[in-house]
């Protein structure tokens, strides 16, 4: 290998078995050289032979097995640094997140394009200004739970404690939306809910900015729920009904915007108010159904749901007003008045329809195996008594179950429990029979008594004589 001037050389017999011999070599000859001497050859090459060739020394020698395998310049000039900072090599276009730097766009690029160019503009993150988000997802679990154990004053407490006077308001919107998405059961509850904070939480003002707020979103809520307007619509009429806002609100509220959904949720408003008792009737806006009703209501409900089946025969009208009572517990009560409607009509027309309704129930497990057999039970039990109403109540029952069983619905533990009246026998004609030879033995030994008599007196008056 050529070398310039001034460049020192380095000869060293290098053993494959002995490394550490050519360390101390070098080291001492490394001394022996002047502070001029190393100044230079910090600037220039230096080389020594190693293993019968010539390797280029740069200051720090290392040791033969590290030099095969060093990131170093083996030119003598740079710090052991990667070429072009890691962005050389076949294959590589450059430095990762390099493409983020450069200022200029190349024409000849094939992604460019001139009509997506910024042209100076600058893209900025926006953050959308809605400073009751955070409260809305830290009320969300309370109005859930709520929905469960239907109980206001943890609710109220969790308002008091979170809430800022201010945005009171946040409750009854996140309410509200909440409910929509539930079922009528619950709506039911949110109503109770408003009208329970009203004058303790939340007052006049923040009802009537909620509902304000609902409204402005109401083409956004209809994307999601698409008979949002008539759900807004009862919640206010209903809001209303509970003193907790004025009629006016109505009026005053449709200056504010002439969009048609707007106008159809305050319109159907006005029309539940104005109709008439429609103060009163609101209070059952959201149907009879719900756990937490009355158990006599939800019973009426059924007798009226089955009287209105026996004149229509419309199975599908019955099975979607026994699901908006929302009382799967209490099918039971269901299938007990239906059986007593079948006793009390004695009609096999109307036994037929009966056994047809609970039958296509039974199908849909709309009622269950297990209420099914409660609401027989529960016949089997009482009949006693309907029997005084029924008197052939034994009779039409075992004529009905006949007729379910053969439906199909029926399990063996329904079908082994019916009862069977024991036959008392008042007036039969075995009994009359009976009787009346009773009878007549009866007055034969009365004759033959009064025989007997009249005879002893005629003995006795002769013996007199």
């Amino acid at each position: 290998m050529a070398h310039k001037q001034n460049e020192v050389e380095f000869d060293v017999d290098v053993e494959d078995d002995n490394e550490t011999d050519i360390d101390k070599e070098v080291k001492k000859e490394l001394e022996t050289k002047s502070v001029t001497a190393v100044s230079d050859v910090q600037s220039k090459h230096k080389s020594k032979k190693m293993f019968g060739k010539q390797v280029m020394v740069t200051g720090h020698i290392h040791s033969p097995r590290l030099w095969k395998n060093s990131r170093r310049s083996r030119n003598g000039y740079g710090r052991g640094l990667p070429k072009k900072k890691g962005a050389g090599g076949k294959g590589v276009w450059g430095v990762p997140g390099s493409e983020l730097l450069e200022a200029d766009e190349d024409v000849n690029d094939p992604n460019y394009d001139n009509e997506n160019m910024n042209n100076g503009a600058y893209l900025h993150a926006v953050i959308p200004d809605e400073p009751n988000i955070e409260l809305k997802k830290l009320l969300e679990p309370f109005i859930l739970e709520y929905f469960e154990h239907g109980k206001t004053c943890e609710v109220a407490q969790a308002v008091e404690r979170y809430i800022p006077l201010s945005r009171r308001n946040v409750i009854v919107e996140q309410s509200i939306e909440i409910a929509m998405d539930h079922k009528a059961s619950h709506r039911e509850l949110t109503s109770i809910l408003i009208a329970d904070l009203f004058s303790d939480c939340i007052t006049v003002p923040d009802i009537t900015k909620a509902f304000e707020n609902i409204l402005a979103d109401i083409d956004d809520l209809v994307l999601d729920i698409p008979d949002a307007p008539t759900l807004i619509g009862n919640f206010i009429a209903r809001a209303i009904a509970d003193e907790c806002i004025p009629p006016k609100f109505i009026d005053q509220t449709k200056k504010k915007s002439d969009g048609e959904k707007f106008l159809t949720a305050l319109d159907h408003a006005k029309v539940l108010i104005n109709m008439d008792h429609g103060l009163s009737r609101l209070h059952n806006v959201w149907g009879f159904g719900g756990a937490l009703r009355p158990v006599k209501s939800i019973t009426k409900r059924m007798i009226l749901d089955l009287q209105e089946f026996v004149y229509s025969r419309d199975i599908e009208e019955a099975s979607r007003c026994l699901k908006q009572l929302e009382v799967p517990h209490f099918h039971h009560e269901f299938v007990y008045e239906a059986i007593i409607m079948a006793l009390e009509a004695n009609k096999e027309d109307t036994e037929e329809a009966l056994c047809n309704l609970l039958r296509s129930f039974a199908r849909e497990v709309l009622i269950t195996t297990d209420q099914m057999e409660r609401g027989f039970l529960r016949v089997y039990d009482d009949l006693s008594d309907i029997e005084t109403d029924v008197p052939r109540a034994y009779f039409i029952l075992e004529r009905f179950v006949g007729r379910c069983r053969k439906a199909g619905f029926l399990n063996e533990n329904i079908i082994q429990n019916m009862p069977s009246r024991g036959r008392k026998r008042y007036v039969s004609e075995g009994d009359q029979f009976i009787k009346e030879n009773k009878k007549d033995k009866e007055d034969e030994e009365k004759d033959k008594e009064d025989k007997e008599k009249s005879k002893l007196k005629a003995i006795l008056s002769l013996k007199g004589k």
